[in-house]
This record gives C-alpha cells, sequence and structure tokens, in this order.
C-alpha cells in the first residue's frame, strides 16, 4: 500500500516536471557574437578597413547605397512555448569610413531603434469586382476557346505571315 503511494508521488512529480518544462522559454542568438573588447577597440582616425576586418571579422552586411558602413548585427531572442520568438536584446555596431577608407564614426544601436508592428488581419481593400467563391470557381467556363483562331472566333485560314500567323 504505502509503496505504491510512493510510485504515485514519484509518476505525479514526473508528469509535473514533464508538463513545466514545456513552458520554459527557449534562448536563442542570431547574428553576431559581440565582444565588447574587440568593438571597442575600434577607434576612429587610427582604424581601416583592414584593420576592423581582421579585429571585427566580415560584416553581417554593408548598405549598397551612400557611403559603404559596414553593418555587425547581433540580436538574441526568446519563446514562449507556442510563441512566436521575439527579440530581447539587440546591438547594431555602424562602423563608417571616410572615401580613403579610414574609420570615421563607430555608432551602437540598441533596442531603441525596434519598431514593434502589429498588422492588421483584415482584408486590404482592393479596386475591382467583388466576386464570390462560386463565381471564382465557375467564371471561366464557356471563355475558353472563343478567343482568335479557337473553334468559336473568326479566325478563318492561315494568315499572311512568314509562318502562317
Amino acid at each position: 500500500m504505502r509503496h505504491t503511494r510512493l510510485m504515485r508521488a514519484g509518476l505525479a512529480a514526473i508528469v509535473a516536471v514533464a508538463a513545466l518544462s514545456g513552458c520554459a522559454s527557449i534562448k536563442d542568438h542570431r547574428g553576431y557574437l559581440v565582444d565588447t573588447a574587440l568593438i571597442d577597440a575600434v577607434q576612429p582616425g587610427i582604424d581601416n578597413k583592414t584593420s576592423v576586418e581582421r579585429s571585427l571579422g566580415r560584416p553581417t552586411f554593408i548598405s549598397d547605397w551612400g557611403q559603404k558602413d559596414w553593418y555587425y548585427v547581433s540580436i538574441d531572442t526568446k519563446q514562449a512555448a507556442f510563441a512566436r520568438p521575439r527579440s530581447s536584446s539587440q546591438t547594431i555596431l555602424k562602423v563608417s569610413f571616410d572615401p580613403a577608407g579610414n574609420v570615421a564614426n563607430v555608432e551602437r544601436i540598441g533596442m531603441e531603434k525596434v519598431a514593434r508592428i502589429d498588422p492588421d488581419g483584415n482584408k486590404t481593400p482592393t479596386l475591382g469586382r467583388e466576386r464570390s467563391f462560386l463565381e471564382d470557381l465557375f467564371g471561366n467556363i464557356g471563355t475558353v476557346g472563343t478567343g482568335m483562331g479557337g473553334p468559336a472566333g473568326g479566325g478563318g485560314g492561315p494568315g499572311t505571315g512568314p509562318n502562317g500567323s
């Protein structure tokens, strides 16, 4: 009798731990691994593109327009069970260069620039005719083959073009 109570209590504890482990959040890191000592070592007027690449590595991306700024992006995310991942912290390092290739500015950007948007789930209004499902499904019946050259079209014989068109 006592043995079965212990087994039931143990089984209930295992089930409770398994149920609670499903509620644990998943933490993930995406992008550049930030090393503050290396970032602090990049100095405007002293470093150039080669020295920045040797100390920080290849950038996450390089701007396409205007100045060719280098961006190092690092994002930490958390995800609860059955939910979308949300960024918990973000660091963007923007390294700007002068025309000679020397570092002109180093800027750190954090979560203050993150914009959380909530798109509207309703239908987007469009111009045109409102059609029902059945009109969409059966709307093309009878329209196939009525164009030029088809069985109901007035295509006649071959045309005067080089290939008979």
